[in-house]
Order: structure tokens, then sequence, then C-alpha cells
């Protein structure tokens, strides 16, 4: 089995900064592009940025320049560095990574984290 399990998500004063991490574990093959989506209460889940296997990086619009995307292949984990957080990037922040597992056959499947929520408020 594969699972994805995110940390580092909490309360911060607008601002301040956090740093989200994701650990894939299990029976893993390969992995390709990892990312990371957030959802508000009462929107729709949005991306937030993705990063391939090679380290080639994508931002959504609204946290260039504040966000950072980062990945280590050695520990299967991708990272989240938040920097200068607004009220509305309150959300649950979940991560996704494209997995091929350790399985017969083997195949692609997009696997996601449990979530983490993250708070930006005075």
């Amino acid at each position: 089995q594969v699972q994805l399990v995110e940390s580092g998500g909490g309360l911060v004063q607008p601002g301040g900064s956090l740093r989200l991490s994701c650990a894939a574990s299990g029976s893993i093959f390969s992995i390709n592009a990892m990312g990371w989506y957030r959802q508000a209460p009462g929107k729709q889940r949005e991306l937030v940025a993705t990063i391939t296997s090679g380290g080639s990086t994508n931002y959504a619009d609204s946290v260039k320049g504040r966000f950072t995307i980062s990945r280590d292949n050695t520990k299967n984990t991708v990272y989240l560095q938040m920097n200068s957080l607004k009220p509305e990037d309150t959300a649950v922040y979940y991560c996704n990574a494209d997995i091929v597992a350790l399985t017969v056959p083997r195949y692609l499947k997009r696997y996601w984290g449990q979530g983490t929520q993250v708070t930006v408020s005075s």
C-alpha cells in the first residue's frame, strides 16, 4: 500500500511563514509529479503548486513569489514553503503524488494525503 502523510500546518499571523511536508511511503516503484492543492470553506479545491520528477515547477498566480515547492527524491517527500501568508491563504492543504506502485501489473495512480489545516489570522 502507498500513503501520503502531511505535516506542518497550523495557525500563523498574517505575514508569517509555514513549511508543509508530505512524505510518501509504502510499496513505491517510482514517483512522477507531486503537488499541493488547497480547499477553503465553501470553495472548490484549487491547485497551489506542482513539481515534476525533474524539478520543473508550476504555481497558481495567487501564490507566485510567496510560495516555493520543492522535493527530496531520496526521501520521497515534497515541501511547500509559504511566506508572506495572507488570511486568504487559510484552507486545508492537500498534497498529491503520481506514483507507480510495486503492483502487478504496474500502473500510474494519483494518491492524496489526508490534508493539513493552515489558518492565517491575527
